[in-house]
């Protein structure tokens, strides 16, 4: 069970949190114990989360209380974060993930280990968007805090509305074709299930007045 978090406004928070989604999620769909997949919330990381449980093989359902996916990483104006990335090299961009990790703690992170997740696996997930999704991020600019340029974009005005939406169309794509994938909106969870071992098997959500179930 993944669950997409609220996102905070600066886009590299949002990048940042839906990589750690990604690195549990790759994990977790090669020894996943079920059959399917829950992720909960249909912005960023959550779409993220469920390409990702895809790309490994598993069935995916992804739940939004919302009535359309998206959520707030669409209204991001900035860019992606990516230290290392096929784009800078390209640019004759000189950035390590060690320097990405140092600006990162210095801009007040209270947990190294995250940290270092986030940072290590940021230019392998912008280029996972790229390559996977035919996103152009061959801009890159140095925003504050940075002491690189490393803030990925292409041309348009919104690259955090084009960068998630590509990520749902290809999960919309996946579902319309396959029985692979299926995407439930105006789906409020708010129950977990759990088995006799503690360990979470499921969700309950409502929607239209009425409680569901999915396992997973």
């Amino acid at each position: 069970l993944a669950q997409a978090p609220f996102w905070l406004r600066p886009f590299r928070h949002n990048l940042a949190r839906s990589r750690l989604h990604l690195a549990v999620s790759a994990a977790m769909a090669t020894v996943f114990p079920s059959n399917q997949g829950i992720v909960l919330g249909g912005g960023l990381a959550g779409v993220s989360a469920a390409n990702t449980l895809l790309e490994n093989g598993a069935r995916v359902v992804l739940l939004d209380k919302s009535s359309f996916c998206g959520g707030n990483s669409t209204k991001a104006t900035s860019g992606i974060n990516g230290a290392e990335t096929k784009a800078q090299k390209a640019n004759g961009i000189e950035d390590t993930i060690e320097l990405f990790t140092s600006d990162t703690l210095k801009g007040g992170a209270k947990k190294p280990e995250v940290v270092k997740v986030l940072c290590g696996n940021s230019g392998i997930d912008v280029d996972w968007l790229v390559e996977k999704f035919s996103l152009d991020l061959s801009l890159v600019a140095r925003l504050g805090g940075h002491s690189a340029p490393r803030t990925h974009r292409g041309a348009e005005r919104f690259p955090g509305m084009t960068i998630t939406y590509a990520l749902i169309q290809m999960v919309e794509k996946i579902a319309e074709r396959t029985d692979k994938a299926r995407i439930v909106t105006k789906a409020r969870a708010h129950k977990l299930l759990t088995n006799s071992a503690g360990a979470c098997v499921g969700v309950v959500y409502e929607k239209g007045g009425l409680d569901f179930q999915e396992h997973g």
